[in-house]
């Protein structure tokens, strides 16, 4: 009996350890690529996760997913996807209003799409590489690719 209650503290103690180190790291980017709606959306809502469970997030849209952060955007970005009905516009406007979350369309997006920053949706902003490199290169920092 002793011993089954000295291995019983032991592994709850390394249970302990496991969980204290499972935490969220503070800082998160999610750089979203993919110009499938239901990619872009679960990338929304594992973000809005991280962030309920304590991360700071960062969202960078690149390539078909800049799509995402247009006031004029196509339908597959404002399309409602089940169970929810959310779309990965939608959850994303949600998470920047609700949230310390900041979103940024990669710095080539707008040129090569022959827009200007004026067609992004409140809360996004053309990314400084500079500052993204820096971002994405800190030890406090997880990535999320999508």
């Amino acid at each position: 009996m002793k011993t089954f209650i000295k291995s019983s503290v032991i592994a709850l103690s390394l249970f302990a350890t496991n969980v204290a180190q499972a935490q969220p790291a503070e800082k998160l980017v999610t750089i979203v690529t993919s110009p499938e709606a239901q990619t872009q959306l679960m990338a929304m809502v594992l973000t809005f996760q991280a962030v309920q469970q304590g991360a700071q997030a960062h969202i960078l849209l690149c390539g078909p997913a800049g799509d995402m952060a247009l006031k004029d955007a196509p339908d597959s970005v404002l399309a409602p996807q089940k169970p929810r009905d959310m779309s990965s516009q939608g959850l994303m406007s949600m998470i920047l209003e609700k949230t310390s979350t900041t979103a940024e369309v990669c710095a080539i997006y707008l040129p090569n799409a022959e827009l200007q920053a004026d067609a992004l949706i409140e809360g996004v902003t053309p990314a400084n590489p500079e500052e993204m490199a820096a971002r994405l290169l800190a030890d406090d920092t997880r990535i999320m690719s999508f």
